[in-house]
């Protein structure tokens, strides 16, 4: 029996959702693999260490990562209408308020090289010319709680919290894929999957192809998985859980496709331009097989 590859990924429903299958031993022509279920912030780390085949990694990590790692074309997150929000309470402030209220305060993030970081880095240049204060990194779980008891000035939420945030008594005060989308036009680049460069090009292919037949089953059988979400999703409400997996599962996760590709470039030129990753070199960001 071939040696089982080990994969990285988050505990959110998108990512049991797509990985499912192929975890599971569903997909007969697919390599094993050897599941850990980490946060994000987590696997970023595992990917600069090269320690598993496989991760799901931040976008904003990638350049940090290609020389051992090549990017597949699919198995991610991105997407229009999902990118991160900076929430504030409301008694900071009337609802109407602008970015300027961030001035100096704390803002709590999910992690210094998550692609939303990278998103808010980019927009608050422009947005809070003041700048803000400490950046708090903390698990993207315990930002709402965080805002909510005062803790921090505001939080930059991921995931689920588009759906919830209201629960906790918070004012979204700007969307960073609206501003993406109406700066750019192209979809938000959230989460990479990542593989070994070393595992060869025949295996990366087949890799590839397990990614892309795991999401596609679990659209075609979607209660199989669901055991599997929900023992992960954090006591994440169903009605929840198939918000989440709606947005972020979606055609780029199945293939990235041109539009995806060049959603990628573009935020990671704009970033380097910046000086807020190292540039990434030309062809770096190709796949066997796909331009």
């Amino acid at each position: 029996m071939a040696q089982r590859l080990t994969i990285a990924h988050s505990p959110c429903p998108n990512d049991t959702f797509a990985f499912h299958a192929w975890s599971h031993g569903l997909l007969p022509e697919a390599p094993g693999l050897v599941v850990t279920i980490a946060d994000i912030d987590v696997t970023n780390g595992l990917a600069e260490r090269g320690a598993a085949d496989l991760l799901k990694i931040s976008y904003a990590a990638l350049p940090y990562v290609l020389d051992e790692y090549a990017l597949l074309p699919c198995g991610g997150a991105l997407g229009h209408g999902c990118g991160p929000l900076v929430l504030t309470r409301h008694e900071d402030g009337p609802p109407g308020s602008g970015p300027e209220r961030l001035v100096g305060r704390s803002v709590a993030v999910p992690g210094v090289r998550s692609t939303a970081y990278l998103l808010f880095r980019l927009w608050a240049a422009r947005a809070v010319p003041g700048g803000v204060g400490e950046i708090v990194v903390m698990p993207f779980h315990e930002i709402m709680p965080a805002v909510r008891d005062g803790a921090v000035d505001a939080g930059l939420v991921i995931h689920e919290a588009r759906f919830t945030y209201q629960q906790y008594g918070l004012h979204r005060l700007a969307d960073m894929g609206e501003e993406w989308e109406a700066d750019t036009g192209r979809p938000i680049p959230l989460g990479a999957i990542v593989a070994r460069r070393d595992l060869g090009e025949d295996r990366l292919r087949a890799v590839a192809r397990a990614a892309a037949d795991s999401v596609r089953f679990a659209w075609d059988n979607p209660s199989a998985s669901r055991p599997y979400v929900r023992e992960h999703a954090q006591e994440m409400a169903p009605d929840v859980i198939d918000q989440h997996i709606g947005l972020y599962v979606n055609d780029y996760t199945a293939a990235l496709g041109e539009d995806g590709y060049a959603a990628v470039r573009e935020l990671l030129g704009r970033a380097a331009t910046e000086g807020l990753v190292p540039p990434v070199a030309p062809g770096a960001l190709d796949f066997p097989g796909v331009r």
